[in-house]
């Protein structure tokens, strides 16, 4: 059974399953980060319901986007939501992420990895904490096999938990993407970070650089103008 809703203020339609996985609002996020120019490609580790290359392809016109899936109903489900969307420039792959080398080259890569410590509490449902828990080495993998495809000075960018920061900027830089940004996102203004969007450059030699970040509440269950403006509005978060 699948559930209908929408993103960016009901200019994107998304269904999804009623069980499992879910996206919230990570993907509107990592899209809003990725800084792509009308006719790149894009490619998405972990595309679920393909909720981040939609609202990416909602911003920047004339995109092509691939999204990797390996559980193969959620892939069916991103293929029916591209459809539902008239988005033919976006397609799924269904499989692990070794599947994108040969589908190269790319200009920007993207993903919500599994970035729950392995001590955590996991999900009843294997379809959720598959997507949830990150096992040792999960970030380097994901890291060097999203970046392989990229071109020079392509980007990666990835939303993940602030506990696994150092991980993420350790695989980057393993992976071959330099010129870190981190951008934290406040769950409230005075509150501790508990989630991180990271982006590195394919090549890139420069310093890492620490954005101010993003308060994304004002109170409980009410975003802030700043958020609403991504969340809502569609606009690109930017890295400069």
């Amino acid at each position: 059974m699948s559930g209908a809703g929408t993103l960016l203020g009901g200019a994107v339609r998304l269904a999804q399953h009623d069980s499992g996985h879910r996206s919230g609002i990570e993907p509107v996020l990592l899209a809003a980060f990725v800084p792509a120019r009308p006719g790149q490609r894009i490619l998405e580790g972990g595309t679920g319901a393909g909720a981040a290359l939609l609202c990416l392809s909602q911003r920047v016109a004339d995109l092509t986007g691939v999204g990797i899936e390996q559980e193969p109903g959620m892939a069916a489900l991103a293929r029916a939501n591209f459809a539902g969307n008239h988005r033919p420039g976006l397609t799924v792959l269904a499989g692990d992420l070794a599947v994108v080398e040969a589908d190269g080259p790319f200009d920007h890569a993207m993903a919500n990895p599994p970035w729950h410590m392995p001590g955590a509490t996991k999900s009843p449902d294997p379809a959720r904490a598959l997507a949830r828990h990150a096992l040792p080495g999960l970030m380097a993998l994901w890291a060097a096999r999203l970046a392989a495809p990229l071109r020079h000075r392509g980007t990666l960018s990835f939303i993940t938990g602030a506990g696994t920061l150092s991980d993420c900027l350790a695989a980057f830089s393993a992976a071959g993407c330099g010129s870190h940004v981190i951008l934290p996102l406040w769950p409230r203004a005075g509150r501790a970070c508990k989630l991180v969007l990271l982006q590195g450059v394919r090549g890139g030699r420069g310093p890492t650089r620490l954005l101010p970040g993003l308060v994304l509440h004002a109170e409980a269950s009410v975003y802030t103008e700043a958020a609403e403006h991504v969340l809502r509005g569609g606009h690109a978060i930017q890295t400069i």
